[in-house]
């Protein structure tokens, strides 16, 4: 799956959902959440903030999902912890491998997972996860919180 199928994938299954498409990453926000600064899913496509996933291979990208307390825990186990500096140290996974679902490597210890380069069907498996995540934005708006 393409940068751009994939992009286009998700302004379909998210239509309502802000986006905001900064250097190297395009942001999804619950509409009216933007002022909280607080993504539900992102799409990077560069090593700016880390090079882990090394990014700068051709047509490489990676896309970040918020999981919740219980998700991230059901698929990975307990958060490593922030090391600061923005890492974190995620034993037993590959941050540069393509198409798993896997903790964030810099942002695991706030429930984040990622996938490089998704295949369609892992996109499919996927797809729940991005919904919760939008639902829990949206919720968030709507609550104030």
């Amino acid at each position: 799956m393409t940068e751009e199928e994939l992009l286009s994938t998700l302004f379909a299954l998210f239509p309502q959902a802000e986006k905001v498409t900064s250097g190297g990453t395009t942001f999804w926000f619950a509409a009216g959440d933007r002022r909280q600064m607080m993504p539900f899913l992102t799409l990077v496509t560069d090593d700016e903030h880390d090079a882990a996933s090394n990014l700068r291979r051709p047509g490489v990208y990676r896309l970040n999902v918020g999981l919740s307390a219980d998700e991230y825990r059901g698929r990975f186990g307990p958060p490593p912890p922030a090391l600061g500096n923005g890492q974190t140290a995620v034993p037993g996974h590959d941050p540069a491998a393509l198409d798993v679902l896997m903790p964030h490597p810099v942002y695991a210890a706030l429930h984040w997972a990622c996938v490089l380069n998704p295949s369609p069907a892992t996109l499919a498996r996927l797809t729940p996860l991005l919904q919760a995540a939008y639902d829990r934005a949206s919720r968030r708006v709507r609550s104030g919180t």
